[in-house]
């Protein structure tokens, strides 16, 4: 069997590096991407070993076993991947309110996009790793969630919309341990055309 494998990311798109107006370096996105590029190189070699060598029910076991091994890490190494790719495609706009289509549907959950900012700057100071705002297909509506690992997608029959990291990798370089300052800023460079762009490729 040919494994299909993830672009590993080269650069990142020129917009990204932007976001230095509100305090969110270069050299934080260029650290960063090493980051991205490890998490789809993992993906790739994962993918490659489950390709070259099937795993045997035989030897499967939950306490140990190559299975295991493989199975959960690619969780996480996958994972890592469309968490950063969703990242850097959706910063380095001009931030403020939510537009077009999600500006909606933000309204719809929360009221008004000052109360979803409210509960965006909470769910990322609370989360372990990421905040994410995805857009669920049953209910037709959007809604933030925690991502305390790489591996902690919003939730089954979700659209990923917006990820934002808030590991200390994301920030520490520009805003120390200060993670809400960072947030702040965050929110002065989300690109909502991108957004838009993965809500309307989510409703087709």
């Amino acid at each position: 069997m040919e494994p299909k494998l993830v672009t590993v990311p080269q650069s990142l798109p020129e917009k990204v590096f932007t976001t230095e107006r509100v305090g969110i370096s270069r050299k934080t996105h260029e650290e960063h991407l090493k980051l991205f590029q490890g998490y789809a190189n993992k993906t790739n070699e994962i993918r490659k070993a489950l390709a070259e060598a099937p795993l045997d029910p035989a030897k499967a076991n939950q306490i140990y076993s190559t299975a295991r091994a493989l199975k959960v890490n690619y969780a996480f190494a996958y994972g890592g991947y469309i968490n950063h790719d969703v990242y850097f495609n959706t910063i380095g706009g001009l931030g403020g309110p939510a537009t077009g289509s999600v500006a909606d549907l933000i309204n719809d959950t929360y009221g008004s996009f000052d109360a979803w900012v409210t509960d965006w700057k909470a769910t990322g100071i609370a989360g372990r790793g990421w905040a994410f705002l995805g857009y669920d297909h049953e209910e037709q509506r959007v809604w933030n969630y925690i991502g305390d690992a790489q591996d902690t997608f919003p939730a089954w029959n979700q659209t990923l919309l917006l990820a934002m990291d808030v590991y200390e990798h994301a920030y520490y370089l520009d805003f120390q341990t200060a993670r809400a300052k960072y947030i702040d800023a965050y929110l002065q460079v989300i690109d909502w055309d991108a957004v838009n762009s993965k809500l309307a490729a989510a409703v087709k």
